[in-house]
């Protein structure tokens, strides 16, 4: 690694400018010069939490390629820093660079247990399973601190709506008591992302995650809990983590998990720019065979956004990772089945308990 100006402890390691922003920000060497000379910091790198109000929290996904109907995020932006996320993007609409801001400003939408209470009470709603963390990790630090999942999730066990979590945060036992009770009806599937076996590549690619052995204890304490446990194999990435994905398979479904998914990296709009930096600091050796070998899985560049391919790629590299996936399959979950959440109890108790009359 290269340890000069690393920013420690984040993904990214510079602030794109936003695009939809006149302005650009640099540091400049005067500036840098002033803070040696005060003994000040030129740039603290420590998290901030805004509060933010929207008036919806549940988003209808339109993505054709996406497995899910509806999603929310009780938090924008993800202090967990993984530099590969596509949710960066999304930071850009609230007027923040995709890249140190995206893990260093985290706006809480405190207001999210309301608004989802007033949606699961809708008369017009028709239960279909809400996705928490469709973008940004709902058990990420700021959870411990503002608790919104936890209560959305009680919500959801007193409506008796199917709710499905994606994380990679070992938080979410905290909260196994609800996790348990939703279960007993088949409402709660949960989506554990382990990207690799390394705790080296970890915390190079997820700097505030929690680690590989606490994640793989999750998906074990959940599963013995009768929670169905999907596993993300998710981002492979030719080069960093494409050599796992057999021992990956291997240790998710010793551990419990039902059944797993992936996808092929890919770098959409401003990531492109923020992983190349950070991997030409992180692997400068082996950064521009990476690079190109990413490029191989989506026509030649790193940003691809074609629906039903963006995911998958395409090309040699993309094809030995889907045979590789399709041996993992075969060899470690053979006899494993998942069911589809229940969502025929909500309409019985959208007024928070079951109707008699």
């Amino acid at each position: 690694m290269n340890s000069e100006n690393y920013i420690k402890g984040r993904g990214a390691q510079k602030n794109n400018t936003n695009k939809f922003s006149e302005f650009s920000y640099e540091t400049r060497d005067d500036f840098l010069e002033f803070c040696r000379i005060e003994g000040e910091d030129a740039d603290s790198n420590k998290t901030q939490y805004l509060p933010i109000f929207p008036k919806t929290i549940v988003n209808k996904v339109t993505s054709p390629d996406i497995g899910m109907e509806y999603s929310m995020n009780p938090y924008q932006g993800c202090e967990h820093g993984c530099i590969y996320c596509y949710a960066r993007n999304t930071h850009e609409f609230w007027g923040y660079s995709p890249g140190l801001d995206f893990e260093r400003t985290i706006l809480i939408k405190k207001d999210a247990p309301k608004l989802l209470e007033a949606k699961l009470k809708s008369k017009s709603w028709k239960a279909q399973t809400i996705v928490l963390s469709g973008n940004t990790d709902c058990y990420q630090p700021a959870e411990k601190r503002f608790k919104l999942t936890k209560a959305c999730l009680a919500l959801f066990l007193k409506y008796k709506h199917p709710v499905a979590i994606i994380t990679k945060n070992a938080l979410i036992l905290r909260d196994l008591e609800v996790l348990k009770a939703l279960a007993e009806d088949n409402l709660i599937r949960v989506n554990i992302s382990i990207t690799s076996l390394s705790e080296e590549t970890r915390r190079l690619l997820e700097p505030r995650t929690a680690t590989i052995k606490k994640r793989l204890e999750t998906i074990r304490i959940l599963s013995e809990h009768g929670i169905p446990v999907n596993a993300m194999l998710a981002p492979i990435i030719p080069g960093i983590n494409s050599h796992e994905i057999m021992k990956l398979a291997k240790a998710v479904s010793e551990n419990g998990a039902i059944s797993f998914g992936f996808t092929v990296v890919r770098l959409n709009g401003a990531i492109g720019q923020i992983f190349t930096d950070w991997i030409e600091k992180t692997m400068p050796d082996s950064a521009a065979k990476v690079l190109h070998q990413i490029e191989e899985c989506h026509g030649g560049t790193l940003n691809d956004s074609r629906f039903g391919i963006r995911s998958k790629g395409e090309g040699v590299i993309a094809t030995q990772i889907h045979d590789l996936m399709r041996v993992a399959k075969r060899t470690y979950f053979k006899n494993k089945v998942s069911q589809p959440l229940n969502t025929e109890l909500h309409e019985e108790y959208k007024n928070g308990q079951l109707t008699l009359f």
